[in-house]
């Protein structure tokens, strides 16, 4: 095999490892920087999305999630990840578990945390092993900022990395947020790309409590140097009589 496509081998390695590993972007849709809320005990949502990207990479991925309380409120999804990368699909899960510290509030910042990995569903082996911290500063009722700090295993190449990111969402709307987000990993990789930043913006369109729909733009997203066009939906499941979520976080 020669140095060209061994390159191009570890480059879509670790974009998909880097990618279920970037928060299992259970929280926020397709987005990849975390808020530092949960939903309530109880609730449940679907998040799904594609994404295309310039140099024929495919993604296609689904998150159902729920709250439970087995000591604490925790966040608990299953990402499903189908993908084609340099023209080879592959399919991968990446469980994680999330519960909030401290809740957020305008003008102090809220913290949370969460844990997973990533694996083969064709091999069962595990890909990654990741843990981040996510804290969300709440400027207005109408505006936030989200700053994660993490670690990533990457385990198809035994290397540890640092994971980071800050967005901005901005609710301008009683319907419509813009969001824009900049993330990546920080360490040693034979392919640029990997540890370059990445960066994503878009709007999502919420007209009830239980739908919303996202229509994002990315730049190098799994690592890869492409730009993306992304188009994501959530379907929630909230507690009956409950307050919307729109009024517990000011976001939607």
């Amino acid at each position: 095999m020669g140095r060209a496509s061994q390159t191009a081998i570890t480059a879509a390695i670790a974009a998909l490892a880097a990618l279920a590993a970037q928060d299992a972007r259970a929280a926020n849709g397709a987005y990849a920087v975390d808020a530092a809320d949960i939903s309530e005990v109880g609730s449940c949502k679907v998040e799904s999305w594609m994404s295309a990207a310039t140099n024929t990479d495919v993604l296609a991925v689904a998150n159902p999630s729920c709250v439970v309380d087995p000591f604490r409120p925790v966040e608990l999804s299953m990402q499903t990840v189908r993908a084609r990368s340099d023209g080879d699909w592959s399919t991968t899960v990446a469980p994680k578990a999330k519960t909030n510290f401290i809740p957020t509030g305008i003008g102090r910042w809220g913290l949370s945390a969460y844990g997973g990995g990533s694996f083969d569903v064709m091999t069962g082996e595990a890909l990654s092993a990741f843990a981040v911290i996510p804290a969300t500063f709440r400027l207005s009722e109408t505006m936030r900022i989200n700053v994660n700090g993490g670690w990533l295993w990457d385990r198809t190449v035994d290397r540890h990395y640092l994971t980071y990111g800050v967005g901005f969402d901005w609710k301008f709307t009683d319907t419509l947020q813009w969001t824009i987000e900049a993330y990546g990993q920080a360490g040693a990789s034979e392919v640029a790309s990997v540890v370059q930043p990445r960066l994503q913006t878009g709007l999502r369109y919420r007209p009830n409590e239980i739908f919303s729909v996202d229509v994002i733009y990315g730049r190098n997203i799994t690592g890869e140097n492409a730009n993306w066009i992304t188009i994501g939906t959530t379907i929630r499941f909230p507690v009956r009589g409950s307050e919307p979520e729109h009024r517990r976080t000011g976001h939607l």
